[in-house]
C-alpha cells in the first residue's frame, strides 16, 4: 500500500469537462500544488453520501484556507455516475470528482478492497490523504469501508 512519502503512481482518471469525458493523468493533476484526495467505495453508497463527501464540500474554503489549492474525491465508478453525484451532493465548484472506473488507481496504490462478495468487484478503501506535487504528505486509511472517522474532513485538516 502506498505510504507517507511515495510519489502517487502515474495512472489516468475520468472527469467529467464542458465536451464530455476528459482523461487525466495524475502527474497531470497533482503535479506542482497540493491535492486533498479522498477515496470512496461508491458514489451513493450510505456512508459515501450520508457523511464523507458531504463532509469535504462543507470544508472545501476551510482546507483552502489552510493551503489546499483543490479537493478531490476518487471512485471506482464511471465518469457519469461521478458527475451526477456531484451534482446531487452540491460538489460542483467545491469537490472535484474524478473516476478510476477501470480500478487502476486502486490497484496502483495498493488501496484496492475486494467487495465482490457483495456484488462491488474492485473498489477503493475510504481513505484520504494530502498530496503535495504528486507526493504522499499525510494518508489516512479506514479499516470498515463503512467507517468515516479517520479520514472525516476536519481529521484531514489537522494534518494540514
Amino acid at each position: 500500500m502506498i505510504q507517507v512519502g511515495d510519489r502517487l503512481p502515474t495512472v489516468t482518471l475520468r472527469r467529467m469537462g464542458n465536451e464530455g469525458i476528459e482523461a487525466v493523468t495524475t502527474d497531470d493533476f497533482f503535479g506542482g500544488r497540493r491535492v486533498a484526495l479522498i477515496g470512496v467505495p461508491g458514489a451513493f453508497t450510505p456512508s459515501c453520501s450520508a457523511q464523507h463527501l458531504p463532509g469535504y464540500v462543507e470544508q472545501a474554503d476551510a482546507l483552502k484556507a489552510k493551503g489546499v489549492d483543490e479537493v478531490a474525491c476518487v471512485a471506482v465508478n464511471d465518469p457519469f455516475v461521478m458527475a451526477e453525484w456531484a451534482k446531487a451532493k452540491g460538489a460542483d465548484g467545491k469537490v472535484t470528482l474524478l473516476s478510476d472506473g477501470n480500478g487502476d488507481f486502486a490497484e496502483a496504490t495498493g488501496l484496492a478492497f475486494d467487495g465482490s462478495g457483495i456484488g462491488l468487484g474492485t473498489r477503493l478503501k475510504r481513505f484520504a490523504m494530502v498530496v503535495d506535487d504528486g507526493r504522499v504528505s499525510s494518508l489516512r486509511v479506514e479499516d470498515d469501508p463503512a467507517a468515516v472517522e479517520v479520514t472525516a474532513a476536519e481529521k484531514l485538516m489537522a494534518d494540514l
